[in-house]
């Protein structure tokens, strides 16, 4: 077997909400594993101290203002990257927001919002890359969903919804587009500490308490425990994998 075969030195990875959490964690695994990286987000300012620490370690990186829920935005995405670099060889789709509410007491708007950039962001990206990876002849679309997307939460409705509806997206991307050489599998994480679960901790230590209890691993997880399988989905490593969802829950969805 190869000793190159995860290796991703040369590729350039694109991942939205790369400036933290999740997607910051799947970005240093990238660099260790030799891509380039686009680091796409809302916020500048924290987006340029991720782009300076990777640049510092000779990782080439580039920062880009994007809001996925924006057709133009995201394509203005797209063509920074492909002017920077000449290809996009990995898109993460990992911009994501959540509202919490349960159903009945859910504004509209606060629905839309959520369906908007987890969902509608992640289309708007994949549909923006795929003339470029048609034309090279591959590509690596590695989309993030959710546990959520197997089970429902009753205080997540619309990020439950649009995490259930990244699987579905998932697997159309993968059945149209494997003709043209392109992968796409979604990582569903469990629960990991993220600033978008840090108000459980925080705020709710018997929910917290109870999570944890029903992980076998006996721990929440990190944002650097997706990067393996992300590495993984990115490489030659994958190249017969399309379509699939893989939980990286420490077990949490297995009972």
């Amino acid at each position: 077997m190869s000793n190159t075969l995860f290796d991703l030195k040369g590729k350039t990875a694109l991942i939205t909400g790369g400036n933290g959490g999740i997607g910051l964690g799947i970005a240093e695994g990238f660099a260790e594993s030799g891509a380039n990286l686009a680091i796409a987000a809302r916020n500048t300012e924290k987006t340029q101290e991720v782009v300076t620490k990777f640049n510092g370690k000779n990782t080439p990186t580039i920062g880009i203002e994007v809001d996925v829920s924006d057709l133009a935005s995201v394509e203005n995405m797209v063509a920074d990257t492909l002017k920077a670099y000449g290809s996009i060889d990995i898109l993460v789709n990992n911009a994501g927001i959540g509202i919490r509410n349960l159903p009945q007491e859910y504004d509209i708007e606060d629905w839309n919002k959520v369906i908007d950039i987890n969902l509608t962001g992640a289309f708007l990206s994949s549909k923006a890359v795929y003339p470029s990876m048609k034309k090279q002849g591959a590509g690596k679309i590695i989309n993030i969903g959710s546990m959520t997307s197997i089970f429902g939460l009753d205080w997540a409705v619309a990020y439950a919804s649009s995490k259930g509806g990244i699987v579905q997206l998932t697997k159309t991307l993968a059945v149209s587009w494997a003709k043209d050489g392109i992968q796409a599998n979604t990582i569903l994480p469990g629960w990991i500490h993220t600033d978008l679960t840090q108000g459980i901790k925080d705020n709710y230590k018997n929910r917290y308490d109870h999570i944890l209890s029903r992980i076998p691993e006996n721990r929440w997880g990190e944002p650097a425990d997706l990067s393996g399988t992300a590495i993984f989905l990115a490489s030659d490593a994958s190249n017969y994998v399309t379509g699939v969802s893989i939980p990286v829950d420490g077990g949490y969805t297995s009972f």
